[in-house]
């Protein structure tokens, strides 16, 4: 990642990873170096599963560590609540129509580390997101699918707390 890149991302989730690394320095970390020495005691390290899989964790735990710690370095925090825009960016609260079967659908445009499809919150680097951009209110959104193209109209725009 370079030094310019920002990483887009609400406050709730810049404090939400900011936690998580203080859990891994202040408490994960120091568990598994514990879980290290009491494997270490059980003898021959060749053939001790709990040593490997401890040394695994720790791996796993320092390389999250640094992926929270450049992400955080990185942040461009943006709080919907406070953007004034009627089109389409990073914190919106979209309301679309299917054109094809007549159906509203809502999406909220987050960063990556937060968006969760099933709960409507989509990745500002998604397909769908990536087409909003930019739209207003009666705009046409034509999405590129493996399955063909689908289409939308943007009913709403909104900029407010992100459920």
């Amino acid at each position: 990642m370079s030094t310019e890149t920002k990483i887009p991302m609400t406050p709730a989730c810049f404090d939400r990873l900011k936690h998580e690394l203080k859990q891994i320095k202040e408490h994960d970390r120091a568990e598994n170096v514990r879980d290290i020495e009491t494997a270490r005691e059980h003898g021959d390290l060749r053939e001790n599963a709990e040593y490997h899989a401890a040394k695994e964790r720790q791996g796993l735990l320092d390389g999250r560590m640094r992926y929270l710690e450049s992400h955080l370095a990185h942040a461009q925090v943006i709080d919907p609540t406070i953007v004034k825009d009627d089109k389409v960016t990073f914190g919106a609260t979209v309301t679309l129509n299917d054109i094809d079967n007549d159906t509203a659908v809502v999406y909220f445009i987050v960063g990556e580390d937060e968006s969760d499809a099933g709960s409507g919150r989509i990745s500002i680097s998604a397909p769908i997101a990536r087409a909003m951009l930019g739209k207003r209110v009666g705009d046409e959104v034509i999405v590129k699918l493996p399955k063909g193209d689908r289409e939308y109209e943007v009913v709403r725009v909104e900029y407010k707390a992100i459920p």
